[in-house]
């Protein structure tokens, strides 16, 4: 079984270095993409691939990179010396107070050669979703296999800067980052005319203020920017007015570290490694809870949750049997044993009414109480809600002291209506973004499969476990 992304990692969990990383093809790809391969031919072999976005959407990497466009569209819808010398004939004077001519206003706007007119890839690496530690492995183990997925991103879509957008607290993958960000520079992967083509990029490493929220990609650009991290409204989409209003991609880092093997090995290849038929390549599972071996380990895509959390994570402890699992991270519905052979991927997962997202799963067993772990995952949706629209900001808190009431056992029995109203009301279409909706998701299940824990909660003034 070929597992591209993590084969190379060292027994030792030090870093590769570039000499290291080269001796087993690093860089390969990029010499290949840029000696022979346009920046169309790139996207198109991604998007061939089938590879889809590793962050919890899905959605096809290769069309999300169509949609930034072409410069020529971005800089040259009207040409600007035009529109700049039209204006003032007839004089148009500003209506504010100064009454200053607009056109030559505009004229004070560096053009040509100085206009400072760049494209941004952003590589999300803020991984603070409860549960989910997959990007963490690769960040730490392997960096130079992020950096070369993201030039060669970065040329498929012509973006001149790219930035690693880090969680806080990733502090050892912070020190590799930056030490394979240097040695790139020094042996002429990053900076200007890349290997002797006409290919510049500039790459830096960020390191995020420590928001969960940071994790949506509009609310990333924000914080780069040194705003709050708020959500923007949407459209404009970040691929065409993304950062600093300029076309920007937002990838997640186990989708970038792809980007290579796609390149070097092809499309047919790439869809060869999995086991379902929309989505090619590997998955990097991860298991948290009552198991015997908790870890996290690359799979064809499509594996199922039984053969991840039996076979590989060793089983439940002795005394221990599994009640339920969220396939993945925090922010996905609950599922049974019975769902225990459905192939853990994008499109399988949605027809039993959760989402793969991240493909790190947490466990509920038979000890633990569901109330209580969903009061858990509340409170940290709660506490990290930006509090930019009203049904997130007061609803989350509300719905954590409703299951905070059930635990300490002043629960009544219409709190289980107002529960099951929250999770319409904070549900998809009522809030700025999908924060509230991930948080309802485990809420919204565990009333559908738990539901007798909870009236146990009220009938017997507290919890039994």
């Amino acid at each position: 079984m070929e597992r591209p992304l993590t084969q190379h990692l060292k027994p030792d969990n030090t870093a590769l270095t570039l000499a290291e990383y080269e001796q087993v093809g690093g860089y390969a790809a990029l010499r290949q993409a840029l000696k022979s391969m346009t920046p169309h031919d790139i996207t198109h072999v991604i998007r061939d691939s089938t590879l889809a976005g590793r962050g919890g959407a899905g959605f096809s990497t290769g069309q999300k990179w169509s949609f930034v466009p072409d410069e020529d569209i971005v800089t040259k819808r009207v040409a600007p010396h035009e529109m700049a010398t039209v204006v003032p004939e007839p004089h148009l004077w500003g209506h504010s107070e100064s009454g200053f001519s607009t056109g030559d206003k505009w004229s004070f706007m560096p053009f040509g050669d100085d206009d400072p007119s760049p494209k941004y890839l952003v590589a999300n690496g803020d991984e603070m979703e409860p549960g989910t530690f997959k990007d963490r492995l690769l960040l730490e183990g392997n960096p130079h296999q992020l950096i070369e997925g993201m030039i060669l991103a970065a040329y498929a879509i012509q973006a001149d800067v790219a930035y690693i957008f880090l969680r806080w607290a990733y502090k050892k993958a912070a020190q590799r980052i930056a030490r394979a960000i240097v040695e790139a520079y020094d042996a002429g992967y990053l900076g200007r005319d890349i290997l002797g083509s006409d290919f510049s990029l500039d790459l830096h490493l960020h390191t995020s203020a420590g928001r969960y929220i940071c994790g949506e990609e509009t609310a990333l650009l924000n914080s780069l920017e040194g705003k709050r991290a708020n959500p923007r409204a949407k459209p404009p989409f970040p691929p065409v007015v993304g950062l600093w209003g300029r076309p920007t991609n937002v990838n997640n880092i186990e989708t970038l570290c792809n980007v290579s093997h796609v390149v070097r090995n092809g499309a047919d290849w790439f869809k060869a490694l999995s086991h379902s038929e929309k989505s090619g390549g590997t998955k990097l599972y991860g298991v948290s809870g009552r198991v015997n071996k908790p870890g996290l380990w690359e799979l064809p895509m499509g594996s199922t949750a039984r053969e991840i959390i039996y076979e590989h994570a060793g089983g439940m402890r002795d005394g221990y049997q599994l009640r339920g699992f969220l396939p993945g991270g925090a922010s996905t519905d609950f599922l049974l044993p019975e769902h225990l052979d459905v192939p853990l991927d994008f499109q399988e997962v949605q027809k039993v009414g959760s989402r793969l997202g991240t493909g790190t799963m947490i466990l509920l067993d038979d000890k633990t109480c569901p109330v209580g772990m969903v009061r858990n995952l509340e409170k940290f949706f709660a506490q990290e809600s930006c509090g930019w629209c009203t049904p997130c900001r007061d609803g989350l808190p509300w719905t954590a002291r409703i299951l905070q009431a059930l635990e300490e056992g002043d629960g009544v029995p219409r709190d289980l209506d107002r529960l099951q109203l929250h999770t319409k009301l904070l549900g998809p279409g009522h809030t700025f973004c999908a924060l509230a909706p991930g948080a309802m998701e485990p809420l919204q299940s565990a009333l559908k499969y738990f539901r007798e824990d909870f009236e146990r909660h009220i009938q017997e003034k507290g919890c039994s476990y």
